[in-house]
């Protein structure tokens, strides 16, 4: 993958992100990309699915398991518009994901870099960190998400 691959599949995630966003979801999108195609995609549901694990990441994980038929997602990189969670970072090394691809940083629970970098444990498995691509697309998204509720909370 090159530049142009990493920002054309984070745009892919940024719309999914928006939709997050319309249902009142704090808008992050996943995707996950095999050889140039799309496998699967997500946006966090947490709120709509009154469930802490339905972040958009372990839904993409999720469903590009059930697509491909097994739990390894070797040759296969995430996108995402938000650095990794703990608990999403952990699914990675779980499902074999070779590569991860963010946009903005978390800088007070990202686990690939922000607040810690998983892959500095002694794990079974590391995976290729790229952070930053569509960072200000991506930090407007959350921002202004968060600027909105903000004012309805008034």
């Amino acid at each position: 993958m090159n530049e142009n691959d990493d920002i054309f599949f984070m745009n892919e995630a940024i719309k999914l992100a928006q939709k997050a966003a319309e249902l009142g979801e704090v808008p992050i999108g996943a995707l996950i990309v095999r050889d140039g195609v799309i496998i699967s995609e997500a946006f966090n549901l947490r709120e709509t699915e009154k469930l802490a694990t339905a972040h958009a990441e372990l839904s993409a994980i999720e469903a590009a398991c059930k697509k491909l038929g097994g739990w390894r997602l070797f040759g296969c990189t995430l996108y995402v518009t938000l650095e990794p969670c703990p608990m999403c970072a952990g699914a990675i090394v779980n499902s074999r994901i070779d590569r991860v691809v963010y946009g903005a940083p978390d800088l007070r629970f990202g686990a690939c870099g922000s607040l810690f970098n998983i892959n500095s444990y002694p794990l079974n498995h590391a995976f290729e960190i790229t952070g930053g691509v569509c960072e200000e697309e991506c930090k407007a998204l959350l921002s202004d998400f968060f600027k909105e509720l903000r004012k309805k909370k008034q």
